[in-house]
């Protein structure tokens, strides 16, 4: 797919990959083989008919290809961008096997813009009224696809959101450069035409709690996707200094408050002139790459194992190094150096060596003994994951928890321990994809369908 130029794109906020043409859609959508027994439909989390409609797009049938993908999946302009194909659908592609897979994500997105763009879909019927209402906490990827399943059963839908603006981890946590806010805002507004409430600055746990939503408002049933919103730290010396930041702060800061046009906007951000950004995930590769776009010199990316052991998109990592990023493998911060204004001045690392598998899976991270070097910078993000947000499960009890603090629920329904409460996305499983999400989402509206169903 096309791209914007590294010495480009590094100097603005747009999104970095242009999107296909119609002729190159469909030269690539004719590649697909359509097999008998098609492994690409089994790595999708949502089901999607993979060669239905990329076989409609090789026959330049694009409005019908654009519906067929609707009936799965109700966010495609955003997995056609932010979703791991390559872990799920791609990786199972029988072409792989000798060659590159079909571009199934390109082609997700493609039809997805083209229906956004050229030919704006009907709104899809619902059943009849059910005089049922449902809470939906959260409007992150999952809180969006539960709350239009059960708008189109027929079902009175209102979502509460925390902060200002809908979205979720789609507005706040994913860079402009990687998912523009238009097509979110699009996909909510087509929540508002389907009849959903939203309501923002909501903070159920603190202005509301699931009590008074249900037996005070009337909601029948509720659906929690509050995501995962914890940042964990390192806990090392020198952490609260000035300087640093945890990842969703700065990346808050920068998405949904629009501080890289402070002052129009008028929340600050340090713009580091020397900037270290500590994981090797999605979200470390978005701090990084933001850093670079709001003006850094110099941008390190810190991590304590191998590139073969990175959880981040390989195309995010190549193109964060196409812009300038410098990867440190087999590196730990060991300790924030500061001055006497308390500003931060440096990091202490320490190299690490590979051990044994740990419960990840992967090899653990040993430290070497004694070998230690310092890396001056005046700005630090940690980006080494996050925690279940904590809210809700700390005003219900009777919401039952994981030792770590993730809802617990019946894999196949979605239900928690309460009657009418289910949860899906991050709360449940701890930081996962957005397709993973969306499809706890669809099987928790088919469950909450049938229980409002079971108890009118």
């Amino acid at each position: 797919m096309p791209q914007q130029p590294a010495a480009e794109r590094i100097r603005n906020f747009d999104e970095v990959p242009l999107g296909y043409d119609a002729k190159t859609a469909m030269a690539e959508a004719a590649r697909c083989i359509n097999c008998k027994d098609p492994k690409c439909v089994q790595g999708c989390p949502v089901g999607i008919d993979i060669p239905r409609f990329i076989r409609l797009i090789a026959e330049g049938k694009f409005k019908e290809s654009a519906a067929a993908m609707r009936e799965a999946n109700l966010l495609p302009a955003i997995c056609g961008r932010v979703c791991p194909q390559e872990e799920q659908c791609e990786r199972v592609c029988i072409l792989g096997a000798k060659g590159d897979p079909v571009a199934i994500g390109h082609l997700e997105r493609f039809i997805a813009d083209y229906e956004r763009l050229e030919a704006p879909p009907e709104m899809a019927e619902a059943l009849p009224p059910s005089g049922r209402k449902v809470a939906v906490v959260g409007s992150g990827p999952a809180g969006l696809t539960v709350a239009a399943d059960l708008a189109r059963m027929g079902h009175s839908v209102t979502i509460f959101e925390a902060f200002h603006e809908p979205g979720g981890v789609l507005i706040y946590g994913i860079p402009e450069f990687r998912l523009p806010k238009e097509i979110v805002r699009w996909e909510v507004d087509k929540l508002r035409r389907m009849g959903v409430i939203i309501q923002t600055n909501v903070l159920v746990g603190r202005t509301l709690t699931l009590d008074e939503l249900m037996k005070e408002r009337g909601f029948g049933a509720v659906f929690i996707g509050v995501g995962a919103g914890l940042p964990k730290f390192m806990k090392i010396p020198g952490e609260n200094l000035a300087g640093i930041y945890s990842a969703n702060e700065y990346l808050t800061r920068s998405n949904l408050m629009r501080a890289y046009r402070f002052p129009e906007y008028s929340t600050p951000l340090k713009r580091g002139r020397r900037v270290a950004v500590i994981g090797g995930g999605n979200v470390a590769m978005d701090s990084a790459r933001t850093a670079l776009r709001l003006g850094a010199e110099k941008v390190w990316l810190l991590y304590r194992r191998t590139r073969a052991e990175m959880p981040a998109r390989i195309e995010e990592v190549r193109r964060a190094e196409e812009e300038g990023v410098e990867m440190h493998f087999l590196v730990a911060p060991v300790e924030f150096l500061g001055d006497n204004a308390g500003r931060l001045v440096a990091l202490r690392c320490q190299r690490m060596k590979l051990g044994e598998p740990d419960s990840s899976g992967r090899p653990r991270p040993v430290p070497i003994p004694g070998d230690f070097f310092t890396l001056e910078a005046d700005a630090a993000i940690v980006a080494i994951g996050n925690d279940p947000n904590p809210l809700i499960g700390r005003t219900t009890p009777a919401l039952k928890r994981t030792s770590w603090g993730g809802i617990i629920v019946d894999e196949k329904t979605c239900a928690t321990s309460i009657p009418g409460v289910y949860a899906g996305g991050d709360i449940v499983t701890g930081a996962a994809t957005v397709i993973q999400a969306m499809g706890a989402a669809r099987r928790a509206a088919r469950a909450i369908h049938d229980f409002l169903h079971a108890n009118r």
